[in-house]
C-alpha cells in the first residue's frame, strides 16, 4: 500500500509485466533497449561461448506445429518477480528483497556473489557478472546516469526498470496525482516494435494489464511452483476474451 499524502488516499500497486506471445516476433529490441537503459555490458562471443552472457532479457524460441506446417515462436523471458521468490530466503545478505510494489528488488552493494540467489532462481534468468564491465569511448557516452555501472562479482537480473518506475511515481507525487495507466513504460515496454509488451498496476482492476491477465489467454510460467510470478503470457494463435 503506498500512501499519496496530497490526495489523501491509499493505494495499492502491484507491478507487472504482460507478454502478448502473438505479438512478438524475436527481433530482440527489447534486449538492445535493456542493455542500453540498465548500463548491461556486452561480453563479448568468447565469453558468451562459456555461457557468460550479461543479457537481462533471453528470447526463448520453439516451434509450433507439425512439419511441414510449423511455425516459430518467440517467447521473452526475464525476472519473473515472483511473489513467493526462491531467491530471496537463500540470500545472506539480504540483497534480494520483496519491496511494497510486487517487485523482486536487487541491492548491489549488498551482494557478495555467493550465487546462491541464481541457483534457487527456478527460471534461469539471473547472470553474474564474472569481469569488471568495459564501455570504451566512445560508449562511455551513452551510460544512464541514473543506473550504476555494476562492479564484478555480483548478480544481476531484470528490475522493471526500477529508475523509471521511482522516475515517475515521483512527479506524480509532486503533482498530487497518480501515475495513470500506461503511464510507465520500461525500456522493453517503450521499444517493441510491435507493441506486444504491457506495464502496469494488476491491483487496479481497470488497467490494461489488470483486464489482459483475466483474459483465457494469460498463463504464467511453471504455475505448479506456487512462485506467483509478476511477468503475465498471452497464448499465441486466440483472442484475448
Amino acid at each position: 500500500m503506498v500512501m499519496d499524502a496530497n490526495l489523501s488516499v491509499e493505494t495499492s500497486r502491484r507491478w507487472v509485466l504482460v507478454v502478448d506471445l502473438d505479438r512478438c516476433t524475436g527481433c530482440q529490441a527489447c534486449v538492445v533497449a535493456c542493455h542500453a537503459e540498465n548500463n548491461v555490458p556486452v561480453v563479448g562471443e568468447k565469453q558468451a561461448g562459456y555461457g557468460r552472457w550479461m543479457h537481462w532479457i533471453i528470447i526463448q524460441r520453439y516451434w509450433e506445429g507439425e512439419y511441414p506446417n510449423v511455425k516459430a515462436r518467440f517467447m521473452p523471458v526475464m525476472c519473473q518477480q515472483c511473489t513467493e521468490a526462491p531467491c530471496e530466503p537463500v540470500c545472506p545478505v539480504f540483497a534480494t528483497y520483496h519491496n511494497e510494489e510486487g517487485l523482486n528488488a536487487q541491492i548491489y552493494n549488498r551482494c557478495i556473489g555467493t550465487r546462491f540467489c541464481g541457483s534457487a532462481c527456478p527460471y534461469k534468468v539471473r547472470t553474474y557478472n564474472w569481469y569488471a564491465p568495459e564501455f570504451p569511448e566512445p560508449l562511455t557516452e551513452q551510460l544512464n546516469p541514473d543506473v550504476t555501472v555494476r562492479t564484478r562479482g555480483i548478480m544481476e537480473k531484470c528490475t522493471f526498470c526500477i529508475q523509471r518506475i521511482r522516475r515517475i511515481e515521483i512527479d506524480a507525487h509532486a503533482a498530487g496525482r497518480i501515475p495513470a495507466d500506461g503511464e510507465i513504460q520500461p525500456a522493453c515496454v517503450q521499444t517493441c516494435p510491435s507493441n506486444g509488451l504491457f506495464f502496469g498496476n494488476l491491483d487496479d482492476p481497470d488497467s490494461q494489464v489488470s483486464q489482459l491477465a483475466r483474459g483465457r489467454r494469460s498463463f504464467r510460467l511453471l504455475p505448479e511452483l506456487g512462485t506467483e510470478p509478476g511477468v503475465i503470457y498471452l497464448k499465441g494463435g486466440e483472442t484475448n476474451v
